[in-house]
């Protein structure tokens, strides 16, 4: 699978892709879950490879584009939120922070990382601190503008680190 350009470190039901079953993408999700939720909708979570996002089972440098969109709930075990894209747990912080290094080092050199946060729970600011490097540019959209679209790119000092 290395060989696809894209990777998806938290697929969870690919809610953003347009689609879905995108070739050059590699979903990867540590949880996997068809059902329905506790609301009645239905929820999918397959990804082509179970794994956690701290822990990838790719070489370094395997690909040029990474999306990263971690769970973001600290609360709400049964909602559906949480059902479709997971929770934090535990040491959260230390999570966020070695799926952040996981993503560098699984980008090529030059590569772009698309990170996106909501900070309904947890503000966006204490997330980019658990970043190895500064953001290039972001972009808040959603009705509150509570979500964050940021991206980043894997320079020479991370390629040589």
């Amino acid at each position: 699978m290395p060989d696809k350009p894209v990777l998806d470190a938290c697929c969870g039901g690919r809610m953003f892709w347009f689609d879905k079953a995108d070739q050059r993408a590699v979903f990867m999700d540590k949880r996997r879950f068809v059902g329905t939720c506790c609301d009645g909708r239905n929820v999918s979570v397959e990804p082509d490879v179970q794994a956690d996002f701290a822990d990838m089972p790719f070489p370094d440098d395997s690909f040029r584009l990474v999306v990263f969109d971690p769970p973001h709930l600290k609360c709400g075990h049964n909602s559906w939120t949480a059902q479709k894209y997971g929770r934090l747990e535990g040491d959260w912080r230390g999570s966020i922070k070695a799926g952040f290094e996981e993503c560098f080092r699984v980008l090529e050199p030059n590569g772009v990382l698309i990170f996106k946060w909501n900070e309904y729970q947890i503000p966006v600011k204490e997330i980019l601190a658990l970043a190895p490097c500064a953001p290039l540019f972001g972009h808040r959209s959603g009705k509150k503008s509570l979500t964050h679209w940021i991206a980043f790119i894997k320079d020479e000092r991370m390629a040589n680190a």
